[in-house]
């Protein structure tokens, strides 16, 4: 799991670049803002699977192995 949240923090990283590369060469206005939505999805992901609970505990260790 530690795996998928790493590559997921890479690809919202990539989406971010991306994002900001298109609006700044002037390509289409809609892909650029529909991948900064799609980075926030993503954080928000990462976010919620290792923000710790009112005990102390991430989801994340919580996970079947």
């Amino acid at each position: 799991m530690s795996l998928v949240l790493s590559i997921l923090v890479l690809a919202t990283i990539a989406l971010l670049i991306g994002a900001i590369l298109v609006w700044r060469r002037g390509g289409p206005r809609k892909q650029a803002i529909l991948m900064l939505v799609l980075a926030i999805v993503a954080a928000g992901n990462v976010a919620i699977w290792t923000w710790p609970d009112s005990h102390g505990a991430a989801p994340i260790g919580q996970a079947p192995r």
